[in-house]
């Protein structure tokens, strides 16, 4: 249309032009020619005309064509709203209809106003679908070992561990994880299991908490039940574990299902060129995921060896003579009340942890972590617990997924538990001195993981674990305590990314054991469902 406007002008711009050729022309003949002139001062009249309806034409058209522009959104949003009353009428559900109904009635409903929900989606009737990930995690073993009973259940330490002949439930997890506000994310963690001894179904809450998302000066807050951040494996769920079990020192120093309570944990990212973290946490000290401050420790039999307790060691030289059942670290007794009376009744954490590229395919996670709190032996009793721990990751830039890759990982860490000095009476009257005593436990474990080939990795594990100070029957006799060693190789296939299967064999040597145990398991995961994202 535009272009036709263009032509009409041109056309009326040519012939004023020749117009005014003509009429100049005109003036410069002589008086004798009036007749000429009068002719062409018609002529240029009756162009003055032809342009002037060119131009009333041109101004109708240009009106119209506003008219138009003006129309069409119009008749494009009532297009629009028609679509959309014919869509919700299609779609609307029997509530929606009732409602209607029921306003044209002049009922009104209970509630007139439905505030809009923040990350959410209306459903019809006033009702709203909040948008969180919901997923399941399934941890099934088989498997066997030249140990059995108590004694295997005491070898494989963690509670998630395959840890008796046959088919083991390690754990199915279910999870829940969303935005709770633009300031809030809130997860929630639940576990349920078999227990492979009497067959009971164990069901317990893991984790549940809130992290903010959006505080100041690169400050995030958590709140609730979580696992602490010590390390790289105790704030990991079962199914993060690249090993189908938990390290022994893990197992020792914060009992089978890791330490966790409730509590808070701050942390603040540093302002400096690489990554760099600081936690601070507070937490209770008291409950049975506390085993090294005043919960009880996981033990499946005192000198674990079950059926094989006969014939096992005897006494270390320089033991306890006075055997005693306890419940602490080394076989102490528990002594004092565990109540909450000021702000030294609470466990303690520090931790920092930087992250390191050396190149553009090698990257790295250093960390120091620290814990201290009380221990339930008196109220002289208390226990600190240090760690370091990293881990390597390199990934070839022609990477297909991931593959190839290889990932060093390496954790070292301490306890010194302070036991009180107790005084109490046996069974057969006697009266019971145990001295104030530090037993100390330190341990390591490295592992190297190979991705060889897409879906295929294989890997190596070497433990260690010791200590000293004795145990009330003996430091070689106590099962969480004595000298041990372990290899574990691993191999993994991944048929995708939502399962996996992993064959691992452990060779393990202890002191409180009679001969090298053999172990040889078969893991089977299944994850269905939106979890959040591993951390590195």
């Amino acid at each position: 249309m535009r272009s036709t406007y263009a032509r009409v002008l041109c056309r009326c711009v040519r012939r004023i032009a020749v117009c005014g050729t003509m009429f100049l022309a005109a003036s410069n003949v002589q008086a004798d020619d009036s007749a000429e002139v009068e002719v062409l001062r018609q002529q240029v009249q009756g162009l003055q005309q032809t342009v002037e309806q060119l131009q009333n034409s041109i101004l109708k058209m240009q009106h119209e064509i506003t008219d138009r522009d003006e129309r069409i959104p119009q008749q494009v949003e009532v297009g629009r709203k028609r679509q959309a009353d014919a869509f919700a009428e299609r779609i609307a559900s029997p509530l929606d209809t009732a409602l209607q109904e029921s306003e044209a009635e002049g009922r009104q409903p209970l509630s007139t106003s439905q505030p809009a929900g923040l990350w959410s989606r209306p459903l019809g009737g006033g009702a709203q679908l909040r948008l969180i990930d919901i997923s399941t995690d399934l941890l099934l073993y088989a498997g066997g070992s030249n140990e059995k009973g108590a004694a295997l259940s005491t070898l494989q330490g963690g509670a998630h561990d395959p840890n008796r002949r046959g088919f083991t439930l390690g754990q199915a997890e279910f999870s829940f994880s969303g935005a709770i506000d633009p300031y809030l994310r809130g997860e929630t963690h639940l576990i349920a299991a078999i227990d492979p001894v009497g067959g009971d179904t164990i069901v317990e809450l893991e984790e549940a908490f809130v992290t903010t998302t959006s505080l100041p000066y690169n400050l995030q807050l958590e709140v609730g039940h979580f696992l602490t951040e010590f390390g790289q494996i105790n704030p990991q769920h079962p199914h993060e574990w690249d090993w189908v079990d938990q390290p022994v020192i893990n197992s020792r120093l914060f009992g089978g299902d890791g330490m966790r309570q409730t509590g808070f944990r701050a942390a603040w990212i540093a302002p400096t060129p690489w990554f760099s973290e600081l936690h601070f946490g507070m937490q209770n000290a008291n409950g049975e995921t506390m085993a090294s401050f005043r919960g009880e420790r996981h033990s499946h039999g005192h000198a674990g060896g079950g059926e094989e307790d006969e014939e096992g060691h005897g006494h270390e030289e320089g033991g306890e003579e006075a055997a005693f059942e306890g419940s602490q670290i080394g076989g102490r007794p528990e002594s004092g009340d565990n109540v909450i009376e000021g702000f030294g009744d609470f466990v303690y954490l520090t931790r920092w942890n930087s992250a390191i590229d050396l190149t553009d395919e090698i990257t790295g996670v250093l960390g120091f972590s620290g814990l201290y709190g009380p221990n339930a032996t008196g109220d002289d009793g208390d226990t600190w617990i240090y760690g370091l721990d990293m881990k390597w990751r390199w990934h070839p830039a022609s990477n297909f997924r991931g593959w190839p890759s290889l990932t060093w990982q390496t954790e070292v860490m301490k306890r010194a538990f302070h036991a009180d000095r107790f005084i109490g009476t046996a069974e057969d009257g006697d009266v019971i001195t145990l001295p104030s005593r530090t037993l100390k436990d330190w341990g390591l474990y490295t592992q190297w993981l190979y991705g060889f080939r897409f879906g295929w990795e294989a890997g190596l594990r070497y433990e260690y674990a010791g200590g000293s100070g004795q145990s009330i029957d003996g430091r070689r006799n106590d099962a969480l305590r004595d000298d041990r060693h372990r290899f574990s190789p691993l191999l993994t296939w991944w048929p995708t990314e939502f399962s996996r299967i992993r064959l691992q064999y452990n060779f393990d040597h202890a002191s409180h054991l009679r001969a090298n145990a053999h172990s040889v398991w078969l893991g089977f995961e299944w994850l269905y469902g939106a979890h959040a994202a591993h951390q590195f």
